[in-house]
């Protein structure tokens, strides 16, 4: 009896540690969630109207601030289109449930239900548009050029590039069209975090132009324009000025026309996430 109450809790004990490995994920990885049982393939709760409304507040809450009210779109993308793309409603239930590696696109959290995933869902189907029957503005090709021209010595796209701005290679399903013509036009000013500029003044007067990456109260570290980190003890600087003007300059008509803006921003579309095989 002793023997096999053992047995029993060596193996429960084998199986809750295989799953916490897992759980845990690689050495230096922030935990990844991980789902026991695959998902249905079809929304249970499609259609349920009580479903739909409970999936109507938690899209409200959850969603709206990136993707909209409507989920057109702000600062995510418009997802009102996911179905008409191909997408199933087990592969969103598990972009839900998991979230997008490398993007702001959050987990829901392990603690969240299926059932109110599958509301969230059944709700988003509510609002879900056809497939767009007209052809995309811009020429992605030539935008790939005029990208390289004016925008590659600060952004990277699937290894290349500057650092000094944000890594694009998925900005085509982080972005919204819109929120990207704005942010080119110089129409938004806000920064991401690791990306928002500063200026450093030495005890000689010099002035070290940088977007800052981390901060505390002793101490400040920047990435300068020549993408160099460096570290400053905040004691040992005459100032240090954080800059309300975006470090991305604004290219008005002046710089980039309408149909070359169609032409880069359809490019940015095209950029759905890294290839390593792109050298």
């Amino acid at each position: 009896m002793k023997r096999n109450r053992w047995l029993l809790l060596t193996t429960a004990a084998t199986m809750f540690l295989g799953v916490a490995a897992r759980a845990q994920g690689p050495a230096g990885q922030a935990p990844v969630v991980v789902v026991q049982n695959a998902p249905a393939e079809k929304n249970p709760l499609e259609a349920n109207k009580e479903a739909i409304q409970a999936g109507m507040g938690q899209f409200r809450v959850r969603c709206a601030d990136c993707h909209g009210m409507d989920a057109t779109g702000v600062r995510g993308p418009d997802i009102t289109q996911v179905w008409a793309s191909g997408r199933s409603d087990g592969g969103l239930f598990l972009t839900l449930r998991n979230g997008v590696s490398n993007t702001e696109m959050p987990s829901v959290g392990a603690r969240t239900p299926d059932h109110e995933i599958w509301q969230i869902l059944a709700y988003l189907r509510t609002l879900a548009a056809p497939a767009s029957t007209d052809p995309p503005r811009g020429n992605a090709e030539n935008g790939e050029r005029l990208f390289r021209a004016n925008c590659a010595s600060c952004h990277r796209v699937n290894g290349r590039g500057g650092r000094l701005g944000p890594d694009l290679s998925r900005i085509g399903n982080a972005r919204a069209r819109d929120v990207m013509v704005r942010r080119i036009r110089g129409a938004i000013e806000e920064n991401g975090a690791g990306y928002a500029p500063v200026t450093l003044t030495t005890p000689s007067g010099q002035q070290v132009q940088a977007v800052k990456k981390n901060e505390d109260l002793f101490s400040v570290q920047v990435m300068d324009s020549r993408e160099r980190i460096q570290g400053y003890v905040r004691g040992d600087l005459k100032e240090v000025k954080d800059e309300t003007k975006s470090a991305m300059p604004p290219f008005g008509t002046d710089r980039l026309s309408e149909s070359q803006l169609d032409d880069v921003v359809r490019y940015l579309m095209t950029l759905k996430g890294f290839d390593p095989t792109v050298k």
